[in-house]
């Protein structure tokens, strides 16, 4: 992995962490931002210029892909790069989480 992407990915935002983790299957953008308002039961919302300047990013870096348009929508998906950069951050969160519930 190059050390841009590993800087730029890891910590990860909120924003790219749910964005990979809604492209682990093929969806759009619209379809992301509903997957996380559900997930987050509307804690999180994703703004469209927010959603779509990432997802241009995040495929211009090779963490997702674009994989076919359906209904003038973009479909994309994460790409092995991207699950790479998933389970670092996933790893990164739970020692996080683990070391919170020790005792001082």
């Amino acid at each position: 992995m190059e050390q841009h992407i590993k800087k730029v990915y890891v910590p990860m935002t909120e924003t790219a962490f749910y964005i990979l983790l809604c492209l682990q299957k093929p969806n759009h953008g619209y379809g992301i931002v509903q997957k996380v308002e559900k997930l987050t039961e509307g804690t999180v919302r994703l703004a469209p210029g927010t959603m779509y300047g990432s997802l241009s990013k995040m495929e211009k870096d090779g963490v997702i892909r674009f994989v076919k348009e359906e209904e003038k929508r973009k479909i994309y998906q994460i790409t092995p790069l991207g699950s790479e950069l998933l389970e670092i951050e996933r790893k990164r969160i739970e020692r996080l989480y683990r070391i919170s519930k020790e005792e001082l």
